[in-house]
């Protein structure tokens, strides 16, 4: 069975590394070509299209930024669908809109092939640890060819939320909107109890050890404590570009998001200040 990855940004590499580690072989496509020579070093074989790579393997990988991106190197003559392998399988681990999802998982469809939806949980230093959750929809046969892989790929746990292409990403971004939502508020909360006097440090340490012990508040915390926002694990713009899509979904299934319209807000802010390329949580210089 010959696997594929596309997609080597800054959660990808580790991915990708993994993969290639486990598996011992992997063919590989970047449009910047550079970034797979950690991989070529590892064994992996690079490809000059996604319709080589694709021609070539039987499972396919793909993290790219957007929904544009998905769907360019999906569809079309040169893209995934139509030169993957009959009964072929695409896992797609970019966060999307839940209707490209679906328009995909169509496409693949016509092709003889599979689409599943497996949005990953988790930043860069997560993968390289084996820490990873992969949410996962769609063909339930195809899910579980893939689930020794997405286990290969750094994951720590492979979580189906249904049979629909649209689940996953569904999944994901109210996933996302509570992470932003974390950073947002305790952000709000370590300055107030600056400004108060309390050692916010004392403070969110008892919090992250009892009411709050959770990946997202020890990590995060730790950021926003240290006011370290670069290099970016996961840049503000990519964390708007993902709030952007929460609104989009809770406008098109007429779900109330005030609390979500606020976040967005303060990620657009720092955006229009220069911030796009610091990690998601510079937010907290909003507030200063």
């Amino acid at each position: 069975m010959k696997i594929g990855f596309i997609g080597l940004g800054n959660l990808g590499v580790p991915i990708a590394e993994n993969l290639v580690s486990n598996t011992k072989q992997l063919f590989v496509y970047n449009r910047t070509a550079h970034k797979a020579k950690p991989l070529i070093e590892r064994g992996a074989v690079l490809c000059a299209s996604v319709k080589e790579l694709s021609s070539a393997c039987d499972i396919v990988f793909s993290i790219v930024s957007n929904d544009q991106a998905l769907k360019e190197i999906t569809a079309g003559p040169e893209g995934i669908a139509a030169n993957l392998k009959q009964g072929g399988i695409h896992v797609s681990i970019s966060t999307v809109l839940p209707a490209t999802a679906n328009e995909l998982a169509a496409l693949h469809k016509e092709h003889g092939s599979e689409y599943i939806a497996s949005p990953v949980m988790g930043r860069p230093e997560a993968a390289r640890a084996g820490k990873l959750h992969y949410l996962v929809s769609g063909n339930e046969e195809a899910i579980e060819k893939v689930k020794p892989l997405l286990m290969q790929a750094g994951g720590i746990g492979v979580w189906p939320v249904g049979t629909k292409a649209e689940l996953a990403s569904v999944a994901k971004l109210c996933s996302n909107f509570l992470i932003a939502s974390a950073i947002e508020s305790m952000a709000e909360g370590i300055q107030l109890a600056k400004k108060s006097g309390l050692d916010a440090e004392v403070w969110m340490s008892m919090l992250t050890q009892t009411l709050l012990n959770s990946p997202v508040y020890i990590n995060y915390s730790k950021i926003l404590m240290q006011e370290v926002f670069e290099p970016a694990a996961f840049s503000l713009k990519l964390g708007l570009k993902d709030m952007n899509l929460v609104m989009q979904q809770a406008a098109s299934v007429q779900a109330k998001m005030p609390f979500g319209a606020a976040i967005r807000q303060q990620l657009t802010t720092s955006m229009e200040k220069g911030f796009g390329e610091y990690d998601w949580t510079v937010v907290a210089l909003e507030l200063k």
